[in-house]
C-alpha cells in the first residue's frame, strides 16, 4: 500500500515460505518503551560496523490525514444531528404547551419537565442508532469491496474486521447521547414556562 510498487513488507515467516533463500537488507527494530536508542544504534555499530543503524521518527503524514479528516467529519455529522433533534423538539415543546402547562400546573418541576422531554428524544435517539447501525454496517461491506476493486487493492481480513460488540455499543449510546445534547436547549426553555403564559399562547 507504500513505498515502491516492487517492495514488500512480511514478516519473517512469510519471507522464508516464498523465498527460502532470501536474505533481508533492512531490518526494523521495535524497541521496548523507554529505551535508550542512541545507546542502541551506538551498540549495533561496535557490534557491527557494516551496520548503518537510523532512528526512525518521523510521523505517518498519510495516517494523521485521514484520521484527522474522519474525526472532523465525525465532529460536523455530531453537531448537524444534535441541530436536527433541536428543530425538532422546539415545534414538539410548543405543540405540547397545554399539557406542559397542566403538568406544572399539578405540580410536576420544571427540572422534572426538561428530564421528561429529553428522555423522550434520547429514545428517538436509541431507536435511530439500532436502525442506523445495521444500514451502515451494510453500505460499509458494499462500499469497502467497491473500494478495492477500483484502487487494484486487496486489502487483508484484519483491515476489514472493524465492526466489534463494544465499538457497536458505543455507537448506538452516541445516538442517544447526540439527541439528549440536542434537546436540552429548548427543554429548558420548555420547563421555563410559567402556567399562566400558556393560555395566552394558545
Amino acid at each position: 500500500m507504500s513505498g515502491p510498487a516492487d517492495w514488500m513488507r512480511a514478516d519473517w515467516t512469510t519471507v522464508t515460505a516464498l523465498m527460502p533463500d532470501a536474505q533481508a537488507d533492512q531490518y526494523w527494530v521495535r524497541l521496548t518503551p523507554g529505551a535508550d536508542v542512541g545507546a542502541y544504534v551506538t551498540a549495533v555499530r561496535a557490534a557491527d560496523p557494516g551496520l548503518y543503524p537510523s532512528e526512525k521518527t518521523s510521523v505517518n503524514a498519510g495516517t494523521v490525514t485521514v484520521i484527522s479528516s474522519a474525526s472532523a467529519l465525525t465532529v460536523m455529522l455530531s453537531v448537524v444531528a444534535a441541530m436536527g433533534v433541536f428543530n425538532t423538539v422546539v415545534p414538539s415543546s410548543r405543540e405540547r404547551r397545554r399539557d406542559l402547562g397542566t403538568l406544572k400546573s399539578i405540580g410536576m418541576t420544571p427540572r422534572q419537565v426538561t428530564v421528561m422531554l429529553v428522555v423522550s428524544m434520547a429514545g428517538l435517539g436509541l431507536l435511530g442508532g439500532l436502525l442506523g447501525l445495521p444500514l451502515g454496517v451494510a453500505a460499509y461491506r458494499l462500499v469497502i469491496p467497491m473500494t478495492e476493486h477500483s484502487a487494484h487493492l486487496a486489502f487483508p481480513a484484519r483491515m476489514l474486521d472493524v465492526w466489534h460488540p463494544g465499538s457497536v455499543a458505543l455507537q448506538a449510546l452516541a445516538g442517544v447521547a447526540i439527541a439528549a445534547l440536542g434537546a436540552v436547549i429548548p427543554a429548558r426553555a420548555a420547563a421555563r414556562q410559567t402556567i399562566a403564559r400558556v393560555p395566552r399562547t394558545e
